[in-house]
């Protein structure tokens, strides 16, 4: 082995907390109006950040090599490093609330993700970037929105934050899927139909934050065509 050489773990660290139980175990709040309910939600996206960091890293360690693009491990540097930012705010804001990450349970669906997609650069951008990152700039807004209403502009903007940087992530993951796509000589909407409907469970849900997805470079005839019914 050459030094230098990264080696990918199947699992990254972990603090002993929080208990990780099936994500159909989770107990599902939304009454933001409530302390609890708030620190419910900043503990499930605080978990999320942590999964985000390790995802990017992920990505440099499985898939980066001595030919791959220096902008390529710039890109997903500097997603790591944005990531650990909004871990920390989010970790920092349920200490002023009087709670702590890991004080409630949690979920590994994330890291499912990482695994399944683990043998495939296509897949894991198609999946984790640009389904479920794609997906946090639809439903973020109302969040904010719902904190704002609820009288937590701390939270609110801690959100807002994390908002406008991951529009900037799923820029980074459209950005390289269709490049990689076409180096590959693959149409890259059929590449992402194919992996997505092969890697990602259930159909793709509206409705999609059209402007912020326009904004990152992920074209409609991505995801329209795997949406499922409205909710």
């Amino acid at each position: 082995m050459v030094i230098g050489d990264a080696i990918a773990i199947p699992r990254p660290a972990r603090p002993g907390r929080p208990r990780l139980c099936p994500p159909r175990d989770m107990r599902r709040r939304r009454n933001f109006g409530t302390p609890a309910g708030r620190i419910a939600l900043l503990h499930a996206l605080a978990h999320i950040e942590l999964n985000a960091i390790d995802l990017a890293w992920d990505i440099l360690a499985r898939f980066a090599d001595a030919d791959t693009p220096r902008l390529f491990c710039d890109d997903w540097v500097h997603v790591a490093a944005q990531e650990a930012e909004h871990f920390t705010l989010l970790a920092e804001r349920l200490r002023e609330l009087g709670s702590a990450y890991g004080e409630l349970p949690a979920h590994d669906g994330l890291w499912e993700v990482a695994a399944v997609t683990a043998h495939d650069l296509l897949a894991r951008l198609a999946v984790v970037p640009l389904v479920l990152e794609a997906r946090g700039l639809d439903v973020t807004p109302e969040m904010i929105c719902r904190l704002e209403r609820a009288g937590d502009a701390g939270s609110a903007a801690i959100l807002r934050r994390v908002y406008e940087d991951e529009i900037g992530h799923v820029a980074v993951g459209a950005r390289w899927f269709e490049r990689l796509c076409r180096e590959r000589g693959l149409d890259p909407e059929a590449a992402f139909h194919q992996r997505v409907r092969r890697y990602f469970k259930g159909a793709l849900k509206p409705p999609f934050n059209r402007a912020a997805r326009d904004s990152a470079g992920l074209p409609a005839e991505y995801y329209e065509p795997l949406a499922g019914a409205a909710a």
